[in-house]
Order: C-alpha cells, then sequence, then structure tokens
C-alpha cells in the first residue's frame, strides 16, 4: 500500500462524520497501527472515520485483510468490536511510549482476537465435486480480517526489538502512531512530507526572526 499525505482536518468539519472514508490514511507502518490511526485528532476533538459498518468494511479492503469478494457483511456489533480493538491496542502503544504498565484489559482484548486469526478449515467441492478439506483465505470475513490485524498487534507489542519501533508522531498536531522502520531507528515524524516539513518550516521561521 502506498504511502498517502495526512492531511489536516478542516477547523469547520461537520460531526460526526457521515463518512470517514475521505480521512483516512495509511502512514502507520503496519495494519495495527493504521486501524489506531482511524480515529483522528486524538488529542482534541477525537474524530472518528469509521463511522458506518460499510466504513469498516471498505477500510478492511482499503487495508489489504479483507476480500472484496467476501460474502459476510460487516454489522454494527462486529463495528463496535473493531471500534474497541482499536482502543485496546492504541491503550498498549500509549503506555509503552508512556513507559508506564501496560492494561490487562487491552491485552486481554487483543488476545481474545486471536482465535480468529488462525487457520479456518473449509470444506468445498472441486471441479469434479469431489469434496476437498482446505483452508478459507485470511480474507474470507470480517472478524478473520480483525483477528489477522489483532495477530499483527500481538506480534509488535510481544517482541521486544518490534516494540521498540513503535512511535507516535513528534508533531504537536498529530496523533499519527507509526512504526518506525528506518534503519536508523530514530524517526520522529509520521512523514516527512507533512509533519516532517511543517516542522522544518517553523524551525526556519523561529530563526528567521531570531536574525530580524
Amino acid at each position: 500500500m502506498q504511502e498517502q499525505p495526512v492531511h489536516d482536518l478542516p477547523e469547520r468539519l461537520a460531526l460526526p462524520l457521515p463518512t470517514g472514508e475521505p480521512w483516512w490514511y495509511w502512514l502507520g507502518g503496519r495494519p495495527g497501527l493504521d486501524l489506531v490511526n482511524t480515529l483522528r485528532e486524538r488529542w482534541r476533538r477525537r474524530v472518528e472515520t469509521l463511522v458506518t459498518p460499510e466504513d469498516l468494511e471498505r477500510w478492511l479492503v482499503r487495508a489489504e485483510v479483507l476480500t472484496e469478494s467476501s460474502d459476510v457483511a460487516v454489522t454494527p456489533e462486529v463495528l463496535a468490536e473493531a471500534r474497541a480493538l482499536r482502543e485496546a491496542i492504541d491503550a498498549c502503544v500509549t503506555a509503552l511510549v508512556e513507559g508506564t504498565r501496560f492494561p490487562p484489559a487491552a491485552v486481554r482484548r487483543i488476545d481474545g482476537w486471536l482465535k480468529y486469526a488462525g487457520v479456518r478449515p473449509a470444506l468445498a467441492l472441486d471441479g469434479s465435486g469431489v469434496p476437498m478439506l482446505g483452508e478459507r483465505g485470511e480474507g474470507h470475513s470480517p472478524r478473520r480480517a480483525l483477528g489477522v490485524i489483532a495477530l499483527d498487534a500481538a506480534r509488535m507489542l510481544g517482541d521486544p526489538a518490534e516494540r521498540a519501533r513503535v512511535r507516535v508522531c513528534a508533531s504537536d498536531t498529530c496523533s499519527a502512531r507509526f512504526y518506525d522502520r528506518s534503519p536508523a531507528g530514530r524517526r520522529r515524524w509520521c512523514s516527512m512530507r507533512t509533519c516532517g516539513n511543517e516542522a522544518k518550516a517553523r524551525r526556519h521561521r523561529a530563526r528567521a526572526r531570531s536574525a530580524a
């Protein structure tokens, strides 16, 4: 999935949104953090972009964990469960970044989704009409897709080397969570094209004022 720039939300944005799709971005570096980033402006307005079950279904397809051919629709119940999983992942990310204890309830919620990420047998007829035992694809249902995201979060949180690369954007006006894949592991911004460039511009203006 290609990186997309993060656009600031308009100040006069009518809330709640009818759909959050125009405001999704994919800078997390892994599915678990991209899910966390579907709640925008966590420091201020907390803008929900998984507004409807259809939003979640489209987001899972865009995240490449649900196939477009899935015949299992997202229900309001699954939408609520997805939001709860998202907040459990973020609670763990926040604890990690702040150096506080991981919340046990959040860890249990992530763990509860892992059963959906395992092998899912399927019995189907082959081309000659003979039953064949196989496996359902990862993207065959919304819950399976969310289980895959939970597994990604579990791998990220459960491995010391991966935990060390979880970040929150250093910008005061960005709440993006991201996974630092830079060789040196010192990345500070969710995107140099947006938050990084804005920070450089602010420093330049400050130096110009000082010189003046």
